[in-house]
């Protein structure tokens, strides 16, 4: 049985599907076929016959030649190209290269330029079958990737664009676009006859004047920067360049087609015109209807799905149809249905296997078929020269243009350079792109090369620049955290309290009523609600005070709550409200901004084991301020929705350590005895014979405990206890014997700054590091009781940090400041040796009753950078004329590195 290719398919092969043929005029002679053109030219071609086997093998054990099948040569070139794919991305990786550059690079090793001019591997690996075939999924590959990315877009973004991103993208488009061809016209003459065409070198044209969305988008999302500053940017950017670029393409695409005569023209604009509307009244309004639907946390039905899917290849087939780009259909489809977590997320759950995996593979190995670098070096400079010239100025006037677009808007330096190495990047659509080009004639064999490697040199020159010029965490990263110990007296108290489900606000806001707001002392909390970006390419971040939020993303009944909240608790607490949609990975970012610009002294995340586990990881280490960990287990159940106090007690307690974390718990553990119901225990943590203890630590936590016990003394609510411990194995085995299981919260430091001597053992017991050790034990399944437990963190970003003492009388600053009193503590570091004797009941009434002056607190601003910071240089704005530098080695801000 033999397969003989029909006559257009070989005028399709030779001729790019440009010139018309008389199907009658073919004769068939012993060896050839000739086809008479339009233009009465003769094209022979030889006949082109081979036998067909079955496309699969029955097995090499009945002598099957399993090289001789395509289906499994087909299934072999995914193999291989698979393998070598992650190959090349494992040693590339180091060198901070985008995976796109290595699924191109295993595409090209597979074609001409390097193993298909083997022999051997043609005849083993390659037949024309599978060539076909590997061709068709090719294509079918590049029509789901626009389809999908379709779908994701949101062309909203659009109109929250603003002057800087207008300015820079028209900037951007228009002076690199004119001025290659402006340059590409001077050079015609010296080109070959279809790139020196008009619709060609406009075309080309375009491409090096915009930016591809779903390329910086794609590399963006791996690098993990979709939400930082520069990311923002460029994607508000390329989005506009992307609509330009998408009228420009189809423009010169009828123009194309015109060269065959008006009517040409008509029809595809006519025919372009009938299909956008049936998208836009039709199928979008279905769609819409589809979305509403389709309930909170469910998938669409899967018939939905498959009609989608479909049709994403029914308006590719429909486009080709009518004489567009087959990408045309199914991109303009995609946008048409709606993005984010109903539709948009269940269309990319259930393609991105299918398609990253089995698809795009084909799609490189189809692009490095057609790429030949020995073809294009043979061809030489005088046929590539005019091509080189046009991208060479294309990508050097994009990129100044974009940076000093940006400096005229005060840009830094950095994150200008930035931002335009961004917009210069160059991915899987502009391959899309060259294959167009390569079916429609624009360029050769040799061209098609030349941009693939301008391509594969740009992306990978730009990735590591990119990598090495941005830091995304700058913005927040600061030299002092906020703290609560820090916090001014006559100010508003801000927090940010941050939500991933509806559930966890029940829970979050007991914990504010309890941390006691005050009419002095108020809370201003920005409450963001996180969400992951599934279904969308672009993050949001919105002030519902300026911004709508989009109805995807609403969480109406949980503001309803907090307002309800607000108005029983006015004018004690002030809620503000935000939306952040942004990856997972990336979550943080917008946490720790927020925490930055609003000026907050505590982030509150409520914890959920095994979820978000990763946001809260960065956070810690990247929050500009104390951060808190909530672990619910029913904090105050009696209570209503509301948080208001029902019972007549509550037990709390403070584990302390030692440290910076616990220093901050034990502050904020007193701020809640304000509240007449809650009695406090705190029990402190002590190794034998003081081994094993930072100096300075030490003495700031002596100093801490000594200005709580001495506010509280005559508090009869307040517990104070130590416990002499040796390892990690006693620590535990006096939290058991101190819990009874009837206390409602344990608050606990996380890690930084504990004596490592009171956790011997215990490293292996963690499960989750977020909470450090204590925290994880006190709040896991296996601890008795049900008390929530709030973990602090505020040491995760150190640098130069200072830890104030707090608030004493004016009377206990004179009797601390006595001989005997600073003898007793510096000499034997324990506060519960020292002779409160020292202090009278004058002074201890006075400390219970008035807040008195405080101690140590340095200017932020001042004091940075500095070691040890004598006071007395300025007296009057601390009241301690007389405190000498030992006195400021255990009482004012103590700095280290």
């Amino acid at each position: 049985m033999t397969r003989v290719y029909p006559a257009h398919r070989l005028v399709q092969a030779y001729n790019g599907w440009q010139k018309l043929f008389d199907p009658s005029s073919i004769v068939q002679k012993q060896q050839t076929i000739e086809l008479t053109t339009n233009d009465n030219s003769t094209i022979s071609f030889p006949i082109v016959c081979h036998s067909i086997f079955k496309s699969h093998s029955v097995g090499i054990f009945y002598t099957d030649n399993l090289f001789s099948h395509s289906f499994t040569l087909l299934l072999l070139n995914l193999a291989v190209i698979s393998i070598m794919t992650r190959c090349i991305r494992f040693c590339l990786k180091p060198l901070r290269q985008p995976f796109f550059v290595s699924q191109l690079i295993g595409g090209i090793i597979v074609g001409p330029s390097l193993l298909a001019r083997s022999t051997w591997y043609q005849s083993h690996m390659t037949s024309e079958t599978t060539t076909f075939l590997i061709n068709n999924l090719g294509i079918m590959g590049f029509v789901y990737f626009i389809f999908i990315y379709g779908v994701k877009i949101d062309l909203g973004l659009l109109k929250r664009t603003r002057k800087v991103h207008i300015s820079t993208a028209i900037l951007g488009i228009i002076i690199p676009t004119t001025s290659v061809l402006a340059v590409a016209l001077t050079m015609r003459k010296n080109m070959d006859e279809n790139l020196a065409k008009f619709s060609s070198l406009g075309s080309i044209a375009s491409y090096l004047g915009t930016s591809s969305f779903l390329t910086i988008y794609h590399i963006l999302e791996e690098f993990n920067l979709l939400n930082s500053d520069a990311g923002r940017l460029s994607l508000s950017i390329s989005i506009i360049g992307d609509t330009f670029g998408l009228l420009v393409f189809l423009a010169f695409e009828a123009t194309d087609i015109g060269e065959f005569g008006v009517m040409g023209t008509m029809w595809f604009v006519l025919s372009l015109s009938l299909v956008i509307t049936f998208l836009l009244f039709v199928v979008r309004p279905a769609m819409i209807r589809i979305n509403k639907n389709t309930a909170e946390g469910h998938p669409v039905k899967e018939y939905f799905v498959v009609v989608m899917l479909l049709g994403a290849f029914v308006m590719g087939f429909v486009t080709d149809f009518l004489g567009m780009a087959i990408a045309t259909g199914p991109f303009v489809l995609g946008l048409v249905i709606p993005d984010g977590p109903h539709v948009g997320a269940t269309l990319e759950k259930k393609t991105s296997a299918i398609l990253g995996d089995f698809f795009l593979p084909f799609s490189y190995i189809m692009v490095g078929t057609y790429t030949d670098f020995y073809a294009m070096t043979a061809s030489g400079w005088s046929a590539l020269s005019p091509l080189i010239i046009m991208i060479i100025v294309g990508y050097l006037l994009k990129f100044f243009t974009t940076w000093i677009s940006l400096h005229l808007f005060r840009m830094p330096l950095r994150d200008g350079l930035t931002v335009s190495l961004i917009l210069n990047l160059r991915g899987l659509t502009e391959l899309i792109l060259f294959v167009f080009y390569m079916e429609q004639s624009f360029v050769k064999v040799p061209g098609f090369s030349l941009l693939i490697f301008m391509t594969l040199s740009l992306t990978a020159i730009s990735c590591p620049l990119i990598s090495i010029l941005y830091d995304p965490t700058k913005p927040y990263m600061v030299n002092q955290r906020r703290t609560i110990q820090h916090h001014p007296p006559d100010k508003e108290f801000r927090l940010v309290l941050c939500i991933f489900e509806r559930d966890d606000i029940h829970g979050l806001t007991r914990l504010l009523d309890i941390s006691n707001p005050t009419e002095n002392i108020p809370f201003e909390i920005s409450v963001v609600r996180l969400s992951e970006l599934v279904g969308r390419v672009n993050p949001l971040f919105i002030d519902h005070e300026k911004q709508q939020v989009p109805p995807n993303y609403q969480w109406s009944s949980t503001i309803d709550v907090l307002e309800r909240h607000q108005q029983l608790k006015e004018p004690y607490m002030n809620f503000h409200f935000f939306t952040a949609v942004t990856p997972k990975k990336t979550m943080f970012r917008d946490v720790c901004e927020l925490a930055l610009e609003e000026e907050a002294s505590l982030i509150i995340l409520p914890f959920n084991r095994n979820v978000h586990n990763n946001v809260h990881s960065q956070v810690l280490a990247n929050a500009p301020c104390t951060v808190a960990i909530f672990v619910d287990k029913g904090l105050l159940k009696s209570s209503n929705t509301l948080g208001s106090f029902q019972r007549s007690k509550y037990r709390f307690a403070v584990l302390f350590l030692g440290g910076g974390d616990s220093r901050e718990a034990l502050v904020y553990a007193d701020k809640m005895l304000g509240r007449p119901q809650v009695s406090l225990t705190v029990i402190r943590f002590l190794t034998h014979n003081f081994v094993g203890y930072n100096e300075i630590e030490k003495k700031l936590d002596d100093g801490i405990v000594t200005w709580f016990w001495v506010k509280n003394e005559i508090n009869q609510r307040v517990v104070y206890r130590e416990v002499v411990v040796r390892n990690g194995e006693e620590t535990i085995a006096a939290i058991q014997a101190m819990n009874d299981g009837a206390f409602d919260l344990l608050i606990v430091g996380r890690k930084h700054g504990i004596n490592p001597i009171l956790l011997t053992g215990l490293s292996d017991w963690i499960e989750t590091e977020e909470l450090g050790l204590i925290g994880d034990y006190v709040s896991s399944a296996d601890f008795f009781g049900s008390a929530s437990v709030l973990v602090h963190d505020n040491l995760g970003q150190q640098s130069v940090r200072a830890i104030p003492i707090g608030w004493l009388s004016s009377t206990q600053s004179k009797q601390l400041k006595s001989p005997s009193t600073r003898q007793s503590i510096s000499s034997r570091g324990r506060f519960r040796e020292l002779d409160l004797e020292d202090l009278s009941s004058e002074a201890r009434r006075e400390g219970a009753q008035t807040k008195g002056e405080r101690l140590g607190e340095v200017d932020l601003k001042w004091s940075i950078g500095l070691k040890r910071v004598p006071l007395r240089a300025r007296p009057k704005e601390f009241g301690l004329e007389e405190l000498d530098l030992e006195e400021v080695n255990l009482f004012q801000n103590i700095h280290y590195n």
